[in-house]
């Protein structure tokens, strides 16, 4: 209980010091008149979150005894363009996936959920940083206006317009939400470990911005125990963290095409991702078998 409230006491002074610099340089940004100085200064802003995620990362080293281990990743660049997929099997993955790349690729930028913005400090923060604020909308909504049905779209598309202006990790979560036996069952995907991957918006990101990214990030992350909490990470009940990082070249033909309007392509780039979860459940199915 001592370290966890230590642990939380220094998770929260660093979330304040770094989102108050954040918000300034965010602020001061909007001010500056000329786009040459605007541009430098957006540099400067990964930089404070990169600090803050090291703080983190120090943390988890500091107060537990979670034994990471990290096959792949050689090549990766600080100043690359990435395209991040991995599985999703608890709220440890994004401190993992933050401490294990933070300055060895761009900055993690993830679609967010519109609400999330709200979550005191960190939503600003997000916002400080461009992360892409997304609407989800209901099948109610959706029958009663059918327009909405492609702001999603529009939303992610302005997003990849503006980070092929810098180095930048695009990351998703292909799954759509954490793994559980129950979701995995009722999704009858068949993969023992894993859920049925949503292609659209990786097929929208990679048509959009496939001719300006370095490559494909594969991740595949792996806990003992299975899905651990963040109460569990800095209560030192998680064991081993386990991270396979892999490069995978653009697919020839899939930068620029259009996932909703070529069928063939849509076909195509599903069977393209399917193979990739495949190899995945294998992964985890071995490491799982110990």
């Amino acid at each position: 209980m001592a370290r966890m409230a230590m642990a939380a006491l220094l998770f929260i002074a660093s979330t304040c010091l770094h989102g108050a610099l954040l918000l300034a340089a965010a602020l001061f940004r909007w001010l500056l008149p000329l786009p040459c100085l605007r541009r430098r200064l957006e540099r400067w802003l990964p930089a404070i979150a990169e600090s803050w995620i090291g703080v983190n990362g120090w943390m988890i080293d500091r107060f537990t005894r979670t034994r990471f281990i990290v096959e792949g990743g050689e090549g990766l660049r600080a100043e690359g363009r990435y395209l991040v997929l991995a599985n999703h099997r608890s709220w440890v993955d994004i401190p993992v996936l933050q401490k294990v790349l933070n300055r060895r690729i761009p900055l993690l930028r993830f679609f967010l959920k519109r609400n999330l913005i709200w979550v005191p400090v960190l939503g600003l923060c997000w916002w400080a940083l461009d992360f892409p604020f997304m609407r989800r909308y209901t099948p109610q909504q959706l029958a009663r206006r059918p327009e909405l049905a492609g702001r999603d779209l529009e939303e992610t598309r302005k997003a990849c317009l503006k980070f092929r202006q810098l180095p930048v990790s695009v990351m998703n979560f292909v799954e759509g939400t954490r793994f559980t036996p129950e979701k995995r069952q009722a999704g009858d995907a068949g993969y023992r470990h894993l859920l049925r991957p949503k292609a659209g918006g990786v097929a929208f990101v990679m048509g959009a911005m496939g001719d300006v990214l370095d490559a494909v990030l594969d991740v595949t992350l792996h806990y003992e125990p299975a899905t651990p909490s963040l109460v569990d990470l800095f209560a030192d009940r998680v064991r081993t963290v386990r991270v396979h990082l892999r490069l995978l070249s653009i697919p020839e033909g899939f930068a620029g095409a259009d996932y909703t309007g070529d069928p063939q392509f849509r076909q195509r780039f599903q069977d393209w991702i399917n193979v990739l979860w495949a190899e995945k459940d294998a992964r985890l199915a071995r490491w799982s078998a110990g």
